[in-house]
């Protein structure tokens, strides 16, 4: 398994380690429901080492990476970032990522891990014009500090004033005990929070000089666990489950980063054509009426036919009750909804309830 470079500060607080796509890392260190808790009243610092960094420069790099994602790029100003789809040509998706602007002529792109590779790769071959595509991901340590006192935390150890960074715009070159840090307004929790991106040589100073910064703010490691109860209940997609290869992001309920009005993109006619056809499946909230976990790839039922299943389920440490995410027929999409849910051989009931779980809590 790869390791980051704070594998050993994991193994020094304990960290649970598991197989994450080939990545060691941890699941949890104290428990996934402490840690999650922690996340959404105080503070938690994730290492995230392991997501993709790839750099587009060049006269042309904002025309190409237009012509690649579905996003409409043109419309961000220096230092800001949009999150988008990137498609195959039959509209399933490619990867979900970050695109962050320096300016027109040199991004970051930040992948999810287990694609990093598949994705430098259709980079790399759907690349034209003045460019240069550079897969820098092993230069990079990343931390994500995240919780509504993750501000007060990181202001401590910086001169800039944190309030002057918007959600989803960022600051580079920001000296953190002494590191050169590109620091943005981002996360996966649903809370406000900050993702730190710098020299992978730093990783273990930088993990050290948080906790310590974050003592009396209540601040945990949270390990892959926390973070994976946290994006689900502010229903945000984790490739695999709500996207892949088979999945459009209009089905997800992505259609807000898919802008089919600009000029072409990979993948835009096919999911011009879904659109205007109609889509035969949606993603759907849902709330477990019997008792029992629903876990991800169990069968939906609904008047006695299969109809879907679970992208994403669990227990939802915040409200409390079992809920999940599911692919299902339009059909049966609509609030209110009875489903059923099949849990080891049981079909038990369910009911399609609003998204997201979670009201999202970025400072705006």
């Amino acid at each position: 398994m790869k390791q980051t470079p704070l594998y050993e500060n994991h193994l020094e607080l304990k960290g649970k380690i598991i197989d994450f796509g080939g990545w060691a890392l941890p699941v949890e260190y104290t428990g996934i429901l402490a840690e999650h808790e922690a996340v959404r009243t105080k503070a938690g610092l994730f290492d995230v080492s392991h997501m993709g960094e790839i750099t587009v420069k060049g006269q042309d790099a904002e025309k190409y990476i237009q012509a690649v994602v579905t996003n409409d790029i043109t419309v961000l100003t220096d230092n800001q970032i949009v999150y988008t789809t990137m498609c195959y040509t039959d509209g399933g998706v490619v990867d979900d990522l970050l695109v962050y602007k320096h300016n027109n002529e040199d991004y970051l792109l930040v992948v999810n891990a287990s694609n990093t590779d598949k994705d430098y790769e259709w980079f790399k071959e759907n690349e034209f014009g003045n460019v240069t595509v550079e897969n820098v991901s092993e230069k990079y340590a990343q931390l994500a500090l995240q919780g509504p006192n993750a501000q007060d935390i990181l202001q401590k150890l910086v001169t800039e004033d944190l309030n002057k960074i918007e959600f989803y715009h960022f600051l580079d070159n920001i000296d953190v005990g002494g590191m050169k840090t590109l620091v943005s307004r981002t996360g996966y929790t649903g809370e406000d929070g900050f993702e730190l991106y710098f020299a992978s040589e730093d990783g273990p100073k930088m993990w050290k000089l948080l906790l310590e910064a974050g003592k009396e703010e209540g601040l945990v490691p949270a390990g892959l666990g926390a973070r994976d109860t946290l994006r689900f209940e502010a229903c945000l997609p984790l490739y695999g489950h709500e996207i892949d290869r088979d999945i459009t992001p209009l089905e997800a309920g992505l259609g807000f980063c898919v802008k089919l009005a600009k000029d072409n993109f990979i993948g835009k006619e096919s999911l011009a054509e879904q659109k205007a056809a109609g889509l035969k499946r949606k993603l759907v909230g849902f709330e477990m009426v019997d008792r029992g976990i629903p876990r991800s790839h169990y069968e939906v039922y609904a008047d006695g036919n299969k109809v879907g299943y679970v992208t994403t389920g669990s227990f939802s440490p915040t409200l409390k009750k079992n809920i999940g995410l599911a692919l299902i027929e339009t059909a049966y999409a609509k609030e209110g909804t009875e489903i059923e849910i099949a849990v080891r051989n049981r079909n038990l009931k369910a009911v399609v309830i609003k998204k997201p779980f979670y009201t999202k809590k970025y400072k705006k």
